[in-house]
């Protein structure tokens, strides 16, 4: 496998891991939003029942009042408070989303008519009859339990609608802690696939590379040998030029074919030169994509800090959620004692004033949960700082180990160089050999031997030469 190849595989593990978490996370994201608007609504809904029961709870209040003491003003005043209760419910109707809940709504409006009806009817009787008239009216006919039908009425629809809220809370908590997992696995699991595949992909070019180098060197040290050789030969060709003419053409031709098999091996010395070159190239390519990775890593810590602030923010506004419970607490605690000493007139408002103290002690219990899970996602977030420090290290050792296979590259540089140069010099020695023979003359025998002699060296320059060329051809292939 060449090594474009081998680096594209290695960049598209972490590519295809980095999409499946973006969706995955996409969804989960989606899941908490809707929950969320879930819980706002029922949120909305329990604010407008409390509202009816201390709305229904004043309207039997002035009815009463008006019983004992009709005025223009109180009667103006339940018409207010008449008018309110049914926009609260009014306000229900549209926030309502299941059928259940609905039909106690229902109930809740048939109660209501049912306890304005009656309220209507008792002050009719005392404008017609006086206010004793109105009073024995309201006790024969039972007002207070209607008053009590509609509370329980709107507490079973209240009852309902924590369990939904309820419900949504749990839904919100398990996509969050599912995003919060989702992005630290993938996390982890990116860097330690990229971390793995970029030290075997290092490993196998680094593998290649020195069985290249090795073969190249092993070529060089056999030429260099078959240098020697021709040159002691052709120091003994010398000796037998004078005796035939014929004799040292031939070995003039042979000269010439050497020179030209040199001047190959150069060429061929030259291109696997530039094939190195282009390797190192591609290995600081590789450095520079790891240096990328190692600041996307950085990227993703600060937005992993950023997150850590904004659960920080979340963790003060729960303290102040806690603090203005235990204030409303503490009110809740002085109308009731205010509500005691009004006697018979307070207690309407001592039960008022127990109710905020039950929605004080909710809203104190919610904002010490939300602490716990604020705590819980604090400690979540700096198992994820340590994890992408881990992946920081992780990167810089790959870093480390390019840089090696950088140097490496460039000793290899060197070599094939001074291989080119060699061969150069090689040439040049063969022409002066070619120049030295024409001037040397040697017996026919000493010159048959050296011949014979010359021819196996070429052979053997002709197979070192070849081995060069398709290490060089590997090479360029492995670029």
């Amino acid at each position: 496998m060449k090594v474009r190849y081998l680096i594209g595989l290695g960049y598209c593990v972490p590519v295809a891991l980095s999409v499946l978490s973006a969706g995955i996370v996409g969804f989960n994201v989606n899941t908490v939003k809707n929950e969320q608007q879930k819980l706002d609504t029922g949120v909305k809904i329990e604010r407008e029942i409390a509202d009816l029961h201390r709305q229904i709870e004043i309207f039997s209040k002035t009815t009463r009042g008006y019983l004992m003491e009709p005025t223009p003003s109180t009667l103006a005043d339940i018409r207010d408070v008449q008018n309110e209760i049914e926009s609260h419910l009014t306000e229900l109707d549209g926030l309502i989303r299941f059928d259940e809940q609905r039909q106690n709504l229902q109930e809740a409006e048939e109660a209501f008519a049912a306890l304005k009806t009656l309220n209507l009817e008792l002050i009719r009787i005392a404008q017609t009859q006086g206010s004793e008239a109105g009073i024995t009216a309201w006790k024969t006919q039972d007002g207070f339990a209607e008053a009590q039908a509609v509370a329980q009425v709107l507490n079973d629809l209240e009852d309902q609608e924590h369990e939904i809220v309820n419900g949504s809370a749990e839904t919100t908590d398990a996509a969050v802690n599912s995003l919060l997992t989702m992005v630290i696995g993938s996390t982890f699991l990116a860097v330690l696939l990229s971390a793995g595949f970029g030290v075997w992909i290092i490993s196998r070019i680094a593998t290649r590379i020195q069985d290249a180098a090795n073969t190249i060197a092993s070529s060089s040290s056999e030429i260099a040998t078959t240098i020697e050789e021709e040159d002691r030969t052709a120091s003994q060709q010398a000796a037998s030029v004078n005796e035939t003419t014929t004799t040292m053409n031939q070995l003039g031709s042979s000269a010439r074919q050497s020179t030209e098999q040199a001047e190959a091996a150069a060429n061929a010395a030259q291109q696997a030169l530039e094939a190195a070159e282009g390797g190192n190239q591609a290995v600081e390519e590789t450095l520079s994509s790891m240096s990328t990775l190692k600041q996307k890593v950085g990227a993703i810590a600060e937005q992993i800090l950023q997150l850590s602030e904004q659960t920080n923010q979340i963790g003060s506004i729960s303290q102040l959620v806690s603090d203005l419970a235990n204030q409303t607490n503490m009110l809740a605690l002085n109308a009731s004692v205010e509500a005691v000493r009004a006697g018979e007139h307070g207690k309407g408002f001592a039960v008022v004033a127990g109710e905020i103290r039950k929605l004080a002690d909710q809203s104190k219990q919610s904002a010490e949960k939300i602490g716990g899970l604020v705590a819980e996602i604090q400690n979540a977030i700096n198992s994820t700082v340590m994890v992408t420090d881990e992946g920081t290290k992780t990167v810089d050792s790959g870093m480390e180990i390019t840089e090696k296979t950088a140097e490496s590259f460039n000793h290899i540089t060197e070599a094939v160089n001074n291989v080119v140069m060699n061969n150069q010099q090689i040439s040049l020695n063969i022409h002066q050999q070619a120049s030295g023979i024409q001037q040397v003359l040697e017996a026919m025998n000493t010159l048959n031997q050296g011949a014979k002699e010359t021819a196996a060296g070429i052979s053997q320059t002709r197979a070192g030469t070849e081995q060069l060329n398709t290490v060089t051809q590997d090479l360029k292939h492995l670029v």
